[in-house]
């Protein structure tokens, strides 16, 4: 059964609907790693979605920090601007299902989503010291992973970590273990600002890294309308 795998849609519709269009016909189910809002000027339009479509989906820390269930001290003037706007604007039910979105790990068959690590939803899997911290939280082969919206991840193997630069189709060797990233689908930042995203399937045991161009002038004029930070815009257009 394929599954599409989606992260850090971050409140952008445009994004989220290329990726759709583009995953048609190709997945069975919807898994979300979280980050559903916050930055973008669409929070209602992907909660909801989300809340219709996915089989899963688990919480991220912008999702805890736009529904006020989460200390706002530590983010950036632009996130806090963003989170403050987005709690203005969501329905009570976008709310109620932003608020009760489980937290991660979460098993799906013989894999598990995470936000940031196996270990702490909100840490950030960066660098081969990070993942080998993290290992030991690692109760299946593949776990895929979102938050630092950087698409690709780690194989770690006997002989150390090694970094999984995307390029199309990735075979799961069974003597490895997998922290995978789709990337993220509504706020890249790994230089490409295409939408990203996943489809894994378990019985064919592969994981296909895949980008989809959107509209991003649409999506950034929408932030500018909304009055909220003109880098939250530009950076759209950057992918970092």
């Amino acid at each position: 059964m394929p599954y599409l795998i989606l992260s850090d849609i971050h409140s952008n519709r445009e994004a989220l609907d290329a990726v759709i269009e583009d995953a048609r016909g190709l997945y069975n189910k919807v898994l979300c790693l979280g980050d559903l809002v916050g930055y973008g000027a669409d929070p209602n339009y992907v909660a909801e979605w989300v809340c219709r479509n996915a089989t899963v989906s688990i919480r991220g820390n912008h999702d805890k920090l736009c529904v006020g269930a989460y200390d706002d001290e530590s983010y950036n003037r632009a996130a806090r601007l963003s989170a403050d706007w987005t709690r203005t604007v969501l329905t009570p039910q976008s709310t109620n299902f932003l608020a009760n979105l489980p937290r991660g790990p979460f098993r799906v068959g013989d894999f598990e989503l995470v936000h940031g690590s196996p270990l702490d939803e909100d840490e950030y899997l960066i660098h081969a010291g990070d993942v080998a911290m993290a290992r030991d939280g690692l109760d299946t082969q593949v776990t895929f992973f979102g938050h630092t919206h950087v698409q690709g991840g780690f194989l770690l193997a006997r002989g150390g970590i090694r970094r999984i630069i995307p390029d199309g189709v990735l075979e799961v060797e069974l003597d490895h273990l997998y922290l995978l990233n789709p990337g993220s689908v509504g706020q890249p930042r790994d230089m490409d600002p295409k939408a990203a995203y996943a489809i894994y399937t378990p019985e064919a045991r592969t994981v296909e890294y895949r980008r989809v161009k959107y509209n991003i002038a649409g999506a950034a004029q929408k932030i500018l309308d909304a009055g909220l930070p003109p880098v939250l815009a530009a950076r759209l257009y950057e992918g970092a």
